[in-house]
């Protein structure tokens, strides 16, 4: 079946997604992204799919995924791996189950290196009313010791997807690590930052058009969630569809970098 057909009967309906954000439990993450703040300004934005992807965690994807859930957001459970080689690679879950089995592999392969608050920023794990429950020891913008490789491995092992994270960004990126994308990556797709196109970079790696691609704004800031985001062509929004979109596959499929209001989110 070609990525332009669709079973009978089937009506795939666009659904705007942004799939890359952090919370207040990313150092990075600015302390007004607690879980319940980003459900309502993506509300507020008219996203209908987001996925919570704070640094080498899960901690926060179930809250905001009870969230979510009450208020008609479908949040889909994800965390941001950086590799071995210092690269950046979302991964994507399909259940609690799975979110819980990758969070004992982070914790397995994440260096036991003390968070500096003041010098990174506080790792905050927040309720639904935005009250502080835990707090994350380790540093998490550290690397985990298992390279690309084997990160792939692992998330597909537990049925998950990998989707190596703006991968022409300056830092911490497929590119800026290894100074291009490997012809052999193991990866179910591409995520691209708003200053590029896939047309672009499919004229510097005409191989890479066996991958689909995304665009996010990989929001850290309340006000840039939202800002990129793609339109998604499912039957439904849940997991199993958002794995037929970013394969192609039954006619779903994925417009990337929309861009609300023309606004540039902030870079960090």
């Amino acid at each position: 079946m070609s990525t332009e057909e669709q079973p009978q009967g089937e009506t795939l309906h666009p659904y705007k997604a942004d799939l890359h954000i952090h919370t207040v439990l990313s150092p990075c993450g600015d302390l007004e992204m607690s879980p319940s703040a980003i459900v309502a300004h993506a509300l507020a934005r008219g996203l209908d799919m987001i996925a919570i992807s704070d640094h080498n965690t899960t901690r926060q994807v179930k809250v905001a995924q009870r969230i979510g859930r009450q208020n008609g957001l479908f949040v889909l459970g994800g965390v941001e791996v950086t590799s071995q080689e210092e690269t950046h690679c979302l991964c994507y879950f399909p259940d609690e189950a799975t979110l819980d089995e990758f969070q004992l592999f982070l914790d397995a392969h994440l260096p036991p290196i003390p968070n500096d608050e003041d010098r990174f920023g506080y790792q905050l794990i927040v309720d639904e009313n935005d009250e502080i429950v835990g707090e994350e020891e380790y540093h998490l913008l550290n690397a985990i010791d298992v390279d690309i490789d084997g990160i792939y491995e692992e998330v597909h092992r537990i049925g998950g997807l990998f989707v190596p994270a703006h991968i022409n960004k300056g830092t911490t990126s497929l590119i800026s690590q290894l100074g291009f994308v490997p012809p052999d990556l193991q990866a179910d797709g591409l995520e691209i930052n708003f200053r590029t196109t896939k047309e672009e970079i499919l004229k510097k790696f005409a191989y890479l058009k066996r991958f689909n691609f995304i665009t996010d704004s990989d929001a850290h800031f309340i006000d840039n969630v939202g800002d990129v985001y793609n339109v998604i062509y499912m039957a439904h929004r849940n997991f199993d569809e958002f794995r037929k979109a970013l394969y192609g596959k039954e006619g779903r499929h994925i417009d990337t970098a929309y861009f609300r209001d023309h606004k540039l989110p902030k870079i960090l």
